[in-house]
């Protein structure tokens, strides 16, 4: 494991950017960009389109590591180049931006109220190729919609499965399980799930950690102890597709935690992609905050998650 990317994910604040859409979502996100389905003719194409698009977020003047923690990344997108390196290497020797990689074939059915993940038959082989281009660690997404202990129970318990898995292979694991913002249970979802992973983490081995990405819960403080806890790195903070003005509401009671204007960067994230505006704003969170104003367009910013630290939730 590089000590170096760790010490930056374990002390630095800063944005995860989502740069992992799959062939299931990339005609969505061309769309949002200003691309439509008939400028390209098959996958190769639109993957070739995808990459160049991110291609161009990625050397932004203004994407680096004094703003953006992490990158997290589709297999097909590490495999390729950027500037005549690896993506991965490139986000990390030029950027100093830590690179993650989406892991997961995308959800299974919904069972007892819950979607695990569908199955990962080649993941021990895709770890290898991950270490070798120089990835930090993983990321895989759950949902949990209904406080089903049962649907709770399995997602929680495949998550961590993997998990050993992934930190078996060298690198570390953001556990996503998320609770869907519109369950009508998600307070009581949230309890349980919490529940769920305490238990877990009390059998990640010594000297090992993983991340979790959650949503944005109902109670105020809710994932303290989560983030205090001594087996996890870092907790991130997904917005789940909250409005701006629930989603900053909900920032604004996390204590410490950085308000930003959702919406607001979601708008304005294209244009000064396009501009390649770079603007001073003082503060390490503020400067984290900003970012996605100036490097990203609609789809990205929807899935950024602010990375938050161990006193922040």
């Amino acid at each position: 494991m590089n000590a170096e990317m760790l010490a930056k994910v374990r002390n630095d604040a800063g944005f995860v950017a989502a740069l992992d859409q799959s062939g299931g979502s990339t005609p969505k996100a061309l769309r949002l960009y200003g691309i439509p389905e008939t400028a390209y003719s098959g996958e190769t194409e639109m993957f070739d389109m995808v990459h160049a698009m991110r291609t161009r977020i990625i050397t932004s003047p203004s994407f680096g590591g004094d703003r953006i923690l992490g990158a997290i990344l589709f297999e097909m997108t590490m495999e390729r180049d950027i500037a005549g390196m690896g993506t991965a290497e490139y986000l990390w020797k030029v950027k100093r931006v830590v690179p993650f990689l989406k892991v997961d074939l995308g959800l299974a059915a919904e069972v007892d109220g819950a979607h695990g993940m569908k199955p990962m038959p080649d993941l021990d082989a895709l770890l290898q190729r991950a270490i070798t281009k120089g990835v930090f660690g993983t990321k895989m997404r759950s949902v949990v919609k209904l406080a089903d202990p049962s649907g709770v129970k399995a997602v929680a318990g495949q998550q961590f499965e993997i998990g050993h898995r992934i930190l078996a292979a060298g690198l570390v694991p953001i556990i996503e399980p998320e609770v869907d913002i519109h369950s009508p249970q998600k307070a009581e979802a949230e309890a349980m799930l919490k529940e769920a992973i305490l238990r877990h983490l009390e059998g990640i081995p010594e000297g090992q950690q993983i991340m979790l990405k959650l949503t944005l819960p109902n109670a105020d403080g809710f994932y303290s102890d989560l983030v205090k806890h001594p087996k996890v790195l870092k907790v991130v903070a997904l917005s789940g597709g909250y409005t701006r003005d629930e989603a900053n509401a909900r920032l604004a009671r996390l204590p410490s935690v950085l308000v930003g204007d959702v919406e607001e960067v979601a708008a304005q994230g294209y244009r000064a992609c396009m501009a390649g505006e770079v603007i001073a704003v003082p503060g390490t969170l503020n400067l984290a905050a900003t970012t996605a104003t100036r490097v990203a367009p609609k789809w990205l910013v929807r899935q950024i998650a602010g990375a938050i630290g161990r006193s922040m939730i």
